[in-house]
């Protein structure tokens, strides 16, 4: 490892490489889930029990990708639970509060990503019990409770059989479609007469032609990875932009997010030159392996990244709890 400390990687729940320095004067590496930050001291939980390292002895640190589930590429590496908690860094919630392995999620009803309850892993309690806290929760702040389930909609697990006998209605399906790090030469240079932006947060502009606009809390969800960048594609003839895209990044992974082009542009290769310009991004930054989510109902993006690389990984849902009405 350099001798650079990522503080902003070291987030409790993350897996993690901390190099240190022993009483002795010899350093070695602790490798493992960061379980606890007192302010003073990390503790690592690694292969041989845990670790605890004071942070004045920490000599370089950063995250690392999961380990993988299995031999194959990188961006085949992770299994499906895996990757959704890869995909959960690019996307952070203002509250996140663990109910076993699962987490539960609110950001004052700004997407579903970001409100529902991430079910993955155990929940440290039979599933009755686990699903009416995931109401409770939602309850409490005023937001319908919704669950995020790996796994397509007709792949029946005790999850899945569980909600559906409690109501719980089947919603978006989406594929997680992953590659390793593409080759951005053949996509260098955008078409005469567009300019390509980028810049560390989102702009009015290109605020305004994702979803048509974004509210502040909206912002904040947009910029809450441990490192972002916007891209915006301008006709250099007008001051409008007329695509858009985000790249976000985890240890080892470029997330690929918000890639809209106005109607009366499209089919002129604007959103393979965002993604150029995201994939150019997120290579000076060390990411090996790309991801994206598109809901299975999307054909025509679901071809267009097919046709750029990118291939289905996994699948996951939302599940949403009966109304009263």
């Amino acid at each position: 490892m350099r001798h650079v400390v990522r503080w902003q990687d070291l987030v409790v729940g993350a897996r993690v490489v901390v190099r240190h320095r022993h009483p002795d004067g010899s350093a070695g590496d602790a490798l493992g889930e960061l379980v606890a930050d007192d302010g003073e001291t990390l503790t690592v939980e690694t292969r041989r029990g845990p670790v605890v390292v004071a942070r004045s002895a920490v000599l370089a640190a950063k995250g690392v990708p999961p380990a993988p589930a299995r031999r194959a590429a990188p961006h085949r590496a992770l299994d499906a639970e895996q990757l959704q908690r890869v995909t959960h860094e690019h996307w952070r919630s203002r509250e996140q509060v663990p109910l076993g392995d699962w987490l539960l999620r609110a950001h004052d009803g700004f997407s579903s990503r970001a409100n529902s309850a991430l079910a993955v892993g155990d929940p440290g309690r039979p599933l009755a019990e686990a699903v009416a806290a995931v109401e409770a929760f939602y309850a409490q702040r005023g937001l319908p409770p919704l669950m995020s389930v790996p796994g397509a909609v007709d792949e029946p697990t005790a999850l899945t059989e569980h909600l559906a006998g409690a109501g719980w209605t089947p919603r978006a399906e989406t594929l997680v479609m992953t590659a390793a790090r593409l080759d951005v030469e053949p996509l260098a240079s955008p078409p005469p007469g567009f300019v390509v932006e980028r810049e560390p947060r989102p702009s009015a502009d290109w605020l305004s032609l994702y979803r048509g606009g974004v509210p502040e809390v909206g912002v904040e969800v947009l910029c809450s990875a441990a490192d972002q960048v916007f891209v915006s594609v301008r006709e250099t003839a007008s001051p409008d932009v007329v695509a858009v895209g985000r790249g976000s990044l985890s240890p080892g992974w470029l997330g690929l997010s918000a890639v809209e082009v106005c109607d009366s542009y499209r089919r002129r290769g604007l959103a393979t030159l965002v993604l150029a310009e995201l994939l150019r991004w997120g290579a000076t930054r060390s990411a090996t392996s790309v991801f994206l989510q598109v809901t299975t109902e999307n054909t025509g993006a679901r071809a267009m990244w097919s046709r750029a690389g990118f291939e289905e990984h996994s699948r996951y849902h939302y599940r949403a709890a009966p109304t009263d009405d």
